[in-house]
């Protein structure tokens, strides 16, 4: 039976969905990060096979935006259509996000399969570099529809209230990565391609999971059926217009990794710009696996939020904000001292280049200078996108990756910097971004939310919502 989020402690309701989900996304990492530890780590071609991984990450992360259009879009307005009682709009979420998912994913493959030989050297790929990005992509490309499907759809388990059977999903797929890359790379000697193919069938299988449980899961109240599962070019609408949100943070941060790379080969000689795209892709690996846990937390906190928003208890809302604003801060705090105290714990988990370790250490303290403020990034984007202000969302999205960092990348190395100055973009752009869009949603959402009182409308008390987005 769905959970009903009105009920119990904030925190505790909080935390049982933002601990399995939290697991669950580290667990996900590993599909990636696995490969990357051992091809980093694979005789005399680590470090570039690794570099051409580095190259490939905008592509990676413009189809991870494409299901966060759809995924982050759909499972707010499912959860607050929960939340509101309204089971048949629930129902039609899940089935519109499942056709746009799959038709989505086919979409991209047939999309960049073709260009993806002209877009590679744009992104910062040498002459050394490319075969091994083109090697690596080739293949990852084939498990797209299973990436996105097993992704997106996921949210609408974790939604009701069933973390523990959505981080099933991870952890089947994770597992198998784990077992595979060493057994593909190194026993059979497929090398790079190797860890492509694993990740593939490790994708396969975690989808077959969602699907197999969705529309078949006894526990679930809402599940995949053929009623629902309809074209509804309305829902459609709102589904990406909330989603537009989850997009755009994904999607500009693949603009920003094809900009970062193409300036670290623009600065450096040919072979040591690649060993600093290299310390990039690490750089990359050791953000996502660091911000996982936070970005669980917020997730988490999302669907309880959205079923109280829906079901107008306010002072929950309000308590909501501040315990995932509190943890989040504590967790950041923690793993930022960490990082800046011990960075070569970091980078000696993807490789043990010497050359790697000597230019990474001051690039990964200079890129996680200002982490600890992404926690106001996260938890205010979270507020944002899960009461449907898609619009705040987007801009925040924006604001950060496109208006800060994005010129920063190109401007600072420019002032003298040289490389450091690449690096440097990104603690610029966690203080200011983060600290506005936090502050944003301090004074336009939580302040006023204290002067409604529950069960009553947030549109007579002058407290702007987007009341169509679950209609």
């Amino acid at each position: 039976m769905a959970k009903d989020f009105s009920q119990g402690s904030m925190t505790g309701n909080i935390l049982r969905q933002a601990i399995p989900l939290a697991c669950a996304q580290l667990v996900h990492m590993l599909y990636n990060i696995v490969d990357r530890i051992y091809i980093g780590h694979m005789p005399d071609t680590g470090t570039l096979a690794l570099t051409g991984i580095g190259i490939t990450l905008p592509v990676i992360s413009f189809i991870s935006a494409c299901t966060n259009l759809i995924g982050s879009g759909a499972v707010p307005i499912f959860s607050i259509a929960r939340g509101a009682g309204d089971n048949q709009q629930a129902d039609r979420a899940m089935g519109n996000a499942f056709l746009l998912l799959l038709t989505g994913s086919l979409v991209l493959m047939l999309v960049i399969y073709p260009a993806a030989p002209y877009i590679l050297p744009f992104f910062g790929a040498s002459s050394v570099s490319f075969p091994f990005a083109q090697r690596y992509l080739s293949i990852y490309l084939a498990g797209t529809p299973f990436a996105m499907l097993s992704t997106g759809l996921n949210g609408f388990i974790n939604a009701q209230g069933f973390p523990g059977i959505g981080m099933m999903t991870t952890i089947l797929g994770a597992v198998l990565n784990l077992a595979l890359d060493p057994l593909l790379i190194y026993t059979f000697g497929f090398g790079l391609e190797g860890a492509a193919w694993a990740t593939v069938f490790s994708q396969f299988v975690s989808c077959s999971w969602v699907l197999w449980f969705l529309f078949r899961g006894k526990k679930l109240a809402f599940h995949l059926h053929s009623s629902a599962i309809k074209p509804d070019r309305a829902l459609d609408r709102k589904i990406v217009s909330l989603g537009v949100s989850g997009f755009m943070m994904q999607a500009t941060n693949g603009i920003v990794q094809a900009a970062t790379t193409s300036q670290l080969q623009l600065y450096g000689q040919e072979l040591m710009g690649d060993l600093y795209v290299s310390v990039y892709t690490v750089i990359c690996s050791v953000r996502e696996l660091v911000s996982m846990p936070i970005s669980g937390l917020t997730s988490g906190a999302q669907p309880v939020i959205g079923f109280n928003y829906g079901a107008r208890l306010f002072k929950r809302v309000r308590e909501g904000i501040r315990i995932m604003s509190r943890i989040g801060l504590v967790y950041t705090l923690a793993m930022w001292l960490l990082i800046l105290l011990r960075p070569d714990w970091f980078i000696t988990l993807f490789s043990s280049d010497a050359a790697l370790l000597d230019a990474g250490v001051t690039s990964v303290r200079q890129f996680f200078a200002a982490f600890i403020f992404m926690t106001l990034q996260f938890a205010g984007q979270s507020v944002f996108q899960g009461l449907g202000y898609a619009r705040n969302a987007v801009f925040f999205s924006l604001l950060r990756k496109v208006f800060i960092v994005l010129p920063l990348v190109f401007i600072l190395p420019r002032l003298g910097l040289g490389l450091s100055g690449v690096f440097l973009a990104e603690p610029v752009s966690d203080v200011l971004g983060g600290s506005a869009c936090y502050l944003t949603m301090f004074f336009t959402v939580y302040r006023p939310m204290k002067q409604i009182p529950d069960g009553r409308s947030v549109v007579h008390h002058g407290f702007h919502k987007l009341r169509e987005d679950i209609r």
